[in-house]
């Protein structure tokens, strides 16, 4: 489901969803990650763009350490260029 931000609509939406809710905020920050799980509007938090440019995603946010930007170039296009590795906090 892609959620514009009427709260109170997702929060009749959650009551009566019969299975896990997966909300998609496009654009959301770091903070608003778990926000929808917090206020028991969704069951799932998508990570999207932010999974593709930490590897490392769980260690990050427990660690409350910085994320990579998701740099679109990076994407497969289907060309030469594709998928970067992206640093890790480890270093490896």
């Amino acid at each position: 489901m892609h959620h514009l931000g009427d709260d109170e609509l997702l929060a009749s939406l959650r009551e009566a969803w019969p299975t896990a809710l997966l909300v998609v905020r496009y654009g959301r920050d770091r903070d608003g990650i778990a926000a929808d799980i917090d206020k028991g509007l969704a069951d799932i938090a998508p990570l999207g763009r932010f999974a593709l440019a930490n590897p490392d995603i769980v260690e990050r946010l427990r660690a409350d350490a910085p994320l990579n930007e998701l740099d679109p170039a990076t994407l497969y296009s289907g060309g030469a260029s594709g998928y970067t590795d992206y640093p890790t906090l480890s270093g490896a």
